[in-house]
């Protein structure tokens, strides 16, 4: 079968001539995977030649069955320490979302995970029953002792719960070099509820995300309802999701995405990266399943596990969205509700 992934790139403001879309082509690498934005970012698509359609540039490739094809991260020798990352989130008992389904997307992906647990939650597939906090101050211990100890290339955080687990965790990375200025990339998932609709955030923690953490982070990855509670912007189409994204950049981190897996407008999923000067849009065919319990955990985190292996940000961003576009292909039912992405393709793939 063929199909398209479509990838682009324009700069902000009118759509006129001068700010057309280029090509993103393939395999860039740079330190820290932080890179500048340039005029033609660098991107893997495998299979066949770019061409213009409707105005949109498109890449073909081929695939089977409904999903497009993934680039994989190396696997380290045996015997030889992978790259690490480390997760800072709340854990799920139900396996499918959260810390569970972010050590899982690291392992498959060959790298080594860390973890600092900031919050336990009770959920099974069909909701979130209650959660609990775990001390800020052992939230950011955690965090320390990894980074002074083990080492990483990247951390990500997800579920926080609250404005004291935030503020300690923005403190902890500004002290260990995570994210802002340092030498450790930060991704930021900023976790508000879960897939039920069940809230995971404290609403007085928004402040707290938007003027401790998300300032700290090198990429944010909210979803649409993510999107309204940090603006108040509710993305409904291109132009909205384009304004979304302008207003999140304002809060200082280095990319934006605007996820656009919830906007159900079209036969293609097309996420928004932005760079405060460019928009990067990343479109792959839309898997129809109601089994997407954790894709936004797979998301952020495979950006963060590429990060860790030099690519720069639009090349993580776009392997981590063939990730999760394969992931969603393979999910599967668990209980009685939303089942989980699923990487265990993976292990019967070379």
């Amino acid at each position: 079968m063929r199909s398209d992934i479509r990838v682009g790139a324009r700069r902000a403001g009118p759509r006129t001539g001068a700010h057309r879309r280029h090509r993103i082509r393939g395999g860039r690498r740079v330190r820290n995977g932080i890179g500048a934005a340039r005029e033609a970012h660098e991107l893997s698509i495998p299979g066949g030649n770019a061409r213009r359609r409707a105005g949109r540039l498109t890449v073909p490739v081929r695939h089977t069955g409904n999903c497009c094809p993934v680039r994989l991260l190396p696997l380290p020798p045996d015997g030889r320490t992978p790259a690490r990352v480390l997760t800072i989130g709340g854990t799920d008992s139900g396996g499918s979302a959260g810390i569970q389904a972010d050590s899982r997307t690291m392992a498959l992906l060959g790298v080594h995970a860390c973890v600092a647990v900031a919050a336990v939650t009770v959920q099974n597939s069909l909701r979130v029953s209650d959660f609990h906090e775990i001390p800020p101050q052992t939230v950011a211990d955690q965090v320390r002792v990894v980074v002074q100890d083990i080492g990483i290339g990247a951390a990500k955080t997800g579920m926080l719960a609250s404005a004291g687990i935030i503020e300690a965790v923005a403190e902890v990375c500004g002290a260990v070099g995570i994210g802002g200025d340092g030498t450790i990339p930060l991704v930021v998932d900023p976790v508000a509820a879960s897939i039920h609709g069940d809230p995971l955030l404290h609403a007085s923690a928004l402040d707290a995300l938007r003027h401790t953490l998300i300032p700290l982070a090198t990429v944010v990855t909210p979803n649409l309802d993510e999107v309204r509670l940090l603006t108040g912007i509710e993305v409904v189409d291109d132009r909205t999701a384009r304004r979304a994204a302008e207003s999140l950049h304002t809060l200082g981190q280095r990319w934006t995405i605007v996820k656009g897996g919830h906007l159900r407008t079209s036969a293609f999923s097309t996420d928004l990266l932005y760079d405060g000067e460019k928009f990067h849009e990343l479109s792959a065919p839309r898997i129809a399943t109601v089994h997407d319990h954790g894709a936004g955990d797979t998301l952020a985190t495979a950006t963060a596990c590429a990060i860790a292996h030099g690519h720069d940000i639009p090349s993580a961003v776009a392997l981590a969205k063939e990730w999760t576009t394969r992931s969603l292909s393979a999910s599967y039912p668990l209980g009685a509700g939303h089942g989980p992405v699923s990487a265990l393709w993976r292990l019967r793939e070379p």
